[in-house]
Order: C-alpha cells, then structure tokens, then sequence
C-alpha cells in the first residue's frame, strides 16, 4: 500500500477568506478618511468647529469615568502597550500559532509605525506644542482589538485545521467588539484632553486601513513560503 505524503499545512489564514471581500473597501475607506483629514487640519493648532461640539460634551469627565479614561489611557502607553501585545503574543506561541504571532506585531507595529509618521507629516498641534495627529493611543488600541478579533474568530477547529469559513455576519460580533473597543480608547483620549475628535477618528481609521493589509500581506508569505517548503519536500533525494 503506498502511504500519499501531504504537504506541511501553513496553518490558518489571519485574515479569513470570507472577509476579505469586504475589508478591503472598508480598508480603503478608511485610508481616505485619514487622507481628507489630515489634509484639512495640516499644521494647524487648535480645533474644528465638529471638534469643538463633541470635545464640549466629552472633556472634563468626572470620577469614576475619569479614573476609566486614566485606566485606558495607560494601556496605550508603551509599559502598558508592550505588555498587552507580548500578552498576545505569547498566546498565539503557546497555541502553536505562529503565523499569528508575526501577524500580531506586523499589524500593531505598522499601525503605530504609521500613525508616527502622519504626525510628522500633518503637524497638527494641541497644546501648544504636542503633535495630535492621528492619535496614536487610539491606533494602537483598534489595531491590537482588531487583530486579536480576527485571530479568535479564525481560529483552527477541533480537529487543529483552520475551520469552515461561513457567511461574513458570522464574525460580526467579534469586529464589532474590537471596533468599540479603540473606540472607548478614543473617547478616553478626548475626554483627558490629550486629542481632538478628528485625531481619535483618524486613529480608528489608520488601524481600520492597515490591519486587514498586513493580515493579507503575512497570509500570502506564509502560504508562498509552506508552498516552497512543500515542492522542496518532493523534490528526489528529499
């Protein structure tokens, strides 16, 4: 009886396929939000007119929201964000997951990564000095919600292979989830004082345009690198 060999499994997509279809008009929405307002507030130092009437009814909460916003705000902050993501990280490892494990850093990295540089480039101030946008805390915050979002509702069925792909409603709770999630990150920043609306938006929307990028960029090199592996694995003499 001859035994048939199968190729090395790549293991589950981070970014499954049924939602790929329509992450990627939302990514590129959200790419053009960030585009058109941070072209409107470049170099500017104060607040817009949308800014002023949500920062009116969200500055200055009160205990316990204020001691909420605090607590947000920490997680954002590089002692608090380091250990949130090797947190993740560490999971995927111990799920034999690795795939998810570079997803985790690729995306969180290149969400803050570009956050950093669009504040250099817009120059938008608060405070003086401080630049604001995007908000960083808030990139940061949707990015990690959102890949941990699409690593739990992929992952691989009871039998360790990646599970069915359904309808994309089907992880509607788990996105919405993540997106309240850098949403409350948000609030916090506005609330404290330290952004603008308009920066919090455009954090959200940074993370919304690059998390399902990178999760597709980290699939295709995983799969192409499994397929390498695969043909080298047949190849005589192997």
């Amino acid at each position: 009886m001859t035994q048939t060999i199968l190729p090395p499994t790549p293991g589950p997509a981070v970014l499954p396929p049924a939602l790929r279809g329509w992450l990627g008009p939302v990514a590129g929405s959200a790419a053009s939000v960030v585009a058109l307002l941070g072209v409107r507030y470049a170099g500017e130092g104060g607040p817009g007119r949308a800014d002023a009437r949500v920062g009116a009814a969200v500055e200055g909460v009160r205990p316990p929201w204020r001691s909420v916003a605090l607590l947000l705000d920490s997680l954002g902050e590089p002692v608090g964000a380091t250990a949130l993501v090797m947190a993740v990280v560490t999971g995927c490892l111990l799920l034999r997951r690795p795939r998810a494990a570079v997803f985790t850093v690729a995306a969180v990295g290149a969400t803050v990564g570009a956050a950093t540089l669009l504040k250099h480039l817009v120059g938008r101030t608060i405070h003086g000095e401080n630049l604001s946008y995007p908000s960083g805390h808030t990139a940061f915050a949707t990015s990690l919600a959102l890949t941990v979002a699409l690593l739990a509702t992929g992952r691989p069925g009871q039998d360790g292979h990646p599970g069915q792909d359904g309808h994309p409603g089907r992880y509607g709770f788990g996105l919405a989830a993540a997106l309240v999630a850098g949403a409350a990150m948000g609030w916090a920043q506005v609330a404290l004082g330290a952004h603008y609306p308009t920066d919090a938006l455009a954090g959200w929307c940074t993370a919304l345009a690059l998390v399902p990028v990178t999760a597709r960029l980290v699939d295709r090199t995983a799969d192409r690198r499994a397929r390498r592996r695969a043909d080298a694995g047949r190849q005589p003499g192997h």
